[in-house]
């Protein structure tokens, strides 16, 4: 067989638009729309758990503990270098809040719709009940 012949069997429009279709399929799928949503409101919410760590509750820690500006200045000097210890326990405490949020909600939220969703199966057909029978006496024969 040629290699140029099978080369030029290959028209680009046609394979073109079976990429721009084949793309548009996945692009379009539930799965990838839902995740993209997921994705976005994932990021919004990080975004509102971040401000409540930041602006109300390491703000309260920090009135708990002496300081002047509370865990922001928070930090260990070592030689010249200072290592703010504080922000981390802010981002901490961030992680923690999304994480227990996030455990809520796929596990305790998502558990009760899953078990609610649960039922026993329907029982056998006529059909599938013959056939069981025929199995059990084939396997009684053997």
């Amino acid at each position: 067989m040629d290699p140029l012949k099978s080369i030029g069997a290959i028209v680009p429009a046609r394979h073109a638009l079976t990429l721009f279709e084949e793309f548009k399929n996945f692009a379009l799928k539930g799965n990838v729309i839902d995740l993209a949503v997921g994705v976005i409101i994932g990021a919004a919410f990080g975004k509102i758990v971040d401000s409540l760590v930041k602006h109300i509750i390491m703000p309260l820690v920090g009135l708990l503990l002496p300081s002047d500006q509370g865990y922001l200045t928070w930090k260990v000097v070592v030689g010249a270098k200072e290592v703010p210890y504080g922000l981390f326990i802010g981002e901490l405490v961030n992680f923690v809040i999304v994480a227990f949020a996030l455990y809520l909600f796929i596990v305790k939220f998502l558990g009760l719709v899953m078990k609610a969703k649960e039922t026993t199966p329907p029982p056998p057909s006529k059909q599938e009940t013959l056939l069981a029978e025929i199995r059990d006496l084939l396997k009684a024969r053997a």
